[in-house]
Formats: structure tokens, sequence, C-alpha cells
């Protein structure tokens, strides 16, 4: 409906002004109005698709890392210790307390404190410099 009404008002000259005739010497043609699109295409894949894939695959990549005694917070926001993970179904046995063990995928899985405890060590250690 609203495409219709522009289309109207796209449609309607302003009264007193005769319509205007193309010019039978202007250069350009109908594949100038084209040109752009494929050039929109690949800077959509580019901004939008490609970043996607790669955290995609980051994602995988963490959760196929995911090994016994790591330290895990999942979406809901449990803390606790990995106790197994399954290779062969998709998911992980996580301790939270002394006698509370919880079986749940591995996407519930959200960040691994025990890597990111180590990296955060391994940066803040100072670099030896060369004598």
């Amino acid at each position: 409906m609203f495409s219709d009404l522009l289309l109207l008002f796209a449609d309607a000259q302003p009264e007193g002004n005769p319509p205007a005739t193309p010019d039978p010497n202007a250069t350009g043609s109908g594949w100038t109005m084209w040109l752009p699109i494929p050039l929109l295409l690949v800077l959509f894949y580019f901004l939008m698709i490609r970043p996607n894939q790669k955290m995609a695959q980051e994602r995988q990549t963490f959760l196929a890392n995911l090994k016994k005694n790591d330290k895990v917070a999942t979406q809901s926001g449990i803390i606790g210790n990995v106790v197994s993970v399954s290779e062969t179904e998709n998911e992980v046995v996580v301790k939270i307390d002394d006698n509370t063990r919880v079986r749940m995928t591995k996407e519930s899985i959200l960040r691994n404190i025990t890597q990111e405890e180590a990296a955060k060590a391994a940066k803040d250690q100072p670099k030896e410099q060369p004598k």
C-alpha cells in the first residue's frame, strides 16, 4: 500500500510545468543503473556474512576444546567444573557443588574461565628482555 502511494506521488507532475522529455544526447545506458548492486552484494558479504562465519568457526573450536576440570560459565549463569565431555554426543557434565552434577549440551557453555585466566596470566607476565 505504501509503495502504491509512493508511485502515485512519483508519477504526479507539478502543475504549470510541462513534463520533462528525455535528452536524446544523454550518455549512459541502463547497465549503469545496475552497476552498484554487485558492489553492494560484495560489501554485504564482507561486512555481514564473513564475520558471522568466522565467529561460528571460533565457537566450534571453543566447544571442541572443552576438557575435564575446566571451570566454565553457562548461558544461565551457572559456574562449575567440567566432569566429563562426551565425544560422541553433544553434551557435558558440569559439577556445580559437592553433590550436584548437571548434564547439559555443549552449546550452553558460554565461557571457559580456565582458559581466560591462563590467557590473562600469560599476558600479565613480563617479557624477558634480551641482553
